[in-house]
């Protein structure tokens, strides 16, 4: 399977099951997309805010859902393995990605695997095991989350940096150079995980060492 990054803002994801799998689902898509979790009771868990639509379709009402609620992605997680097949099969019929969260290993065509995620805002690092092993993925994340401490921070401050590299005209090859020796500074990693300096001191830091006279190349 090939990872891909998609914008769910202002789509529907349509959620079959209200148990715990589904409350996990919900959540994790309910920061950025409308979620319907359609189940015919809920566990108390958090969903994210998702609207809860008490349900009990059977397969053959399955595709009628799809119709009326026109979802991005569709995730089967019920206890039904007849429903979470009509899911799948109704998803695939009308070209809708679908997460059938009651299967690991082979995927079908169409077929999203949601991995474990990693975030530090705008970075995002996903670990997905083929649905082999998640106390892998698990561990990987805990592993991750150590090493990428202050990358978000330090992604913002390479973006920012390169715009105002650019806005003073120094040549690519030398804005390329530049951020390439802020990022593989250790110092600097070290102040933005202890939360030292903000973003715009280390831009202006590296502006008045780089770039002494107004933008002239050093």
């Amino acid at each position: 399977m090939i990872p891909l990054l998609h914008d769910f803002t202002d789509a529907t994801v349509l959620v079959f099951g209200g148990g715990p799998v589904g409350a996990r689902k919900a959540r994790r898509f309910a920061r950025e997309a409308e979620v319907l979790v359609v189940s015919p009771e809920f566990a108390d868990l958090d969903f994210g805010g998702a609207e809860l639509i008490k349900s009990a379709p059977e397969p053959a009402d399955v595709a009628d859902w799809l119709e009326r609620t026109a979802p991005a992605l569709v995730v089967a997680a019920t206890d039904d393995e007849a429903v979470n097949e009509a899911v799948a099969d109704a998803a695939r019929d009308r070209g809708v990605l679908v997460n059938r969260a009651d299967r690991a290993g082979g995927r079908d065509s169409g077929s999203v695997v949601v991995p474990a995620t990693v975030r530090e805002d705008p970075v995002v690092v996903s670990i997905a095991t083929g649905g082999t092993a998640p106390a892998l993925s698990k561990h990987l994340r805990a592993e991750l989350e150590e090493t990428l401490s202050g990358a978000g921070e330090m992604a913002t401050v390479c973006g920012r940096l390169r715009t105002e590299l650019k806005a003073r005209d120094v040549p690519p090859e030398r804005r390329r150079q530049i951020v390439t020796d802020v990022v593989n500074s250790p110092a600097l990693w070290t102040a933005l995980r202890t939360g030292t300096p903000n973003c715009e001191q280390v831009i202006e830091d590296v502006l008045a060492e780089e770039l002494p006279h107004g933008g002239d190349r050093p």
